[in-house]
């Protein structure tokens, strides 16, 4: 082998060394991207957390695992928008890691402009699959607006202008007087909320009609644990 050929093939060796190096350095999460997967995949795996949530059966998680790859990005496999309610946490009901789930939480589970933008970062820059739109059983929020459309009775602070906001999900289910009308009342919020933003221009629409997105309804029950989809 000349001097040259040797030379070629020692730095093609280093070069190779290197590369090896560099890419073993990159956290595995930026490499896999754990989040390229179907919608109906993600629900999946949603719904066989909670699964084990509810048997009370849920993984052993090392929090400190995969620290440093979260610190240089994220991929959820859905976005969730839920009620700030304190007993409703998405990562514990659907037992999923940091990382896994882009949450927006508000009281009432409802779509807003910053809802809805956050909703469009989480699936157009994140890459997330899937949206759920998740209620919970007894929601003080929904209740509020009921109670409201009785006795007209106003809030004091900012609550009115929450109630004004879970209005529209609700009243329609007021108006068709079901037995339980509270639980009617929660779902038919979830449903509405879920349908808007299905239909939300320019992103999430392209990318549901795109298939590469999903949009959800769910109802988490406070008493078992379960989340049930709707219909």
């Amino acid at each position: 082998m000349t001097e040259a050929g040797a030379g070629l093939n020692r730095r093609t060796f280093l070069e190779g060394v290197l590369a090896a190096t560099a890419l073993a350095a990159v956290p595995r999460a930026l490499r896999a991207m754990p989040n390229n997967i179907s919608p109906s995949t993600a629900l999946q795996r949603l719904m066989e957390g909670n699964a084990r949530y509810v048997r009370n059966q849920i993984d052993v998680k090392d929090f400190s695992a995969g620290r440093a790859a979260r610190a240089q990005a994220q991929y959820p496999i859905a976005a969730i928008l839920s009620c700030a309610d304190s007993r409703v946490a998405p990562e514990f009901i659907f037992d999923r890691d940091p990382g896994e789930l882009f949450v927006c939480r508000v009281a009432g589970n409802y779509m807003n402009v910053d809802i809805l933008a956050s909703l469009e970062y989480g699936v157009e820059v994140l890459g997330a699959p899937l949206i759920m739109v998740l209620g919970h059983t007894n929601c003080g929020a929904v209740k509020a607006v009921l109670q409201y459309e009785k006795d007209r009775k106003p809030l004091p602070g900012h609550l009115q202008m929450l109630l004004d906001a879970v209005s529209p999900g609700v009243v329609e289910a007021m108006r068709q007087g079901p037995t339980d009308q509270l639980d009617h009342a929660i779902e038919a919020n979830v449903r509405h909320n879920a349908q808007r933003i299905r239909q939300a221009h320019p992103v999430i629409a392209k990318a549901v009609v795109e298939k590469r997105l999903d949009v959800v309804s769910a109802v988490y029950e406070l008493a078992t644990g379960e989340v049930r989809l709707l219909k």
